[in-house]
């Protein structure tokens, strides 16, 4: 009778792990999902500003046109192609903006505009890596014995991380 309840209490307390794991890795999803909500919305954002740039009348037609496509790319590639078109919008913001003199010779009237690029690129940076640290965590979690053992992650793929060129402009 002893071993009886012994058994029954082992069973329920792991039950109650299994349980609260089960609820970890949705949270962890959660986590990630609203992660992925704000990449996409700093990239948006980044790819907003580029446009707005290339549209300004301050750049000369060839680089107002390499701009715009680049920020036009990035805001319509699908899935597959993303990471590249957003990895030659960083690309192209660089070979823009760290030419020598850029900035002063724009003059006064570029200075809100390339501050707020400014930001938006430095938005990006921390999105991916808040991003990437989600997608970390997650891998790490479903890596330990009890969530191969149990499908206690459902059927939520692996995800994947997102690798991009961010580093921003040089303004």
């Amino acid at each position: 009778m002893f071993y009886a309840v012994l058994a029954v209490a082992l069973l329920v307390l792991f039950g109650m792990y299994a349980f609260w794991r089960a609820g970890r890795l949705d949270r962890l999803h959660v986590r990630l999902e609203t992660a992925r909500a704000g990449l996409d919305a700093a990239l948006v954002r980044r790819a907003a500003v580029a446009l707005e740039l290339a549209a300004s009348r301050l750049l000369d037609p060839a680089t107002s046109l390499l701009l715009a496509t680049a920020a036009h790319e990035a805001r319509t590639a699908d899935n597959e192609r993303r990471e590249f078109a957003e990895s030659d919008l960083s690309r192209a913001l660089r070979a823009v903006v760290d030419q020598p003199g850029f900035r002063p010779g724009l003059g006064d009237r570029a200075d809100a505009l390339l501050d707020e690029l400014e930001t938006a690129a430095q938005k990006v940076a921390f999105a991916r890596r808040f991003f990437n640290d989600a997608v970390a965590t997650i891998r790490t979690a479903r890596r330990r014995m009890m969530a191969r053992a149990l499908p206690l992650a459902g059927r939520a793929q692996l995800p994947e991380f997102f690798e991009i060129d961010d580093v921003p402009p040089a303004l």
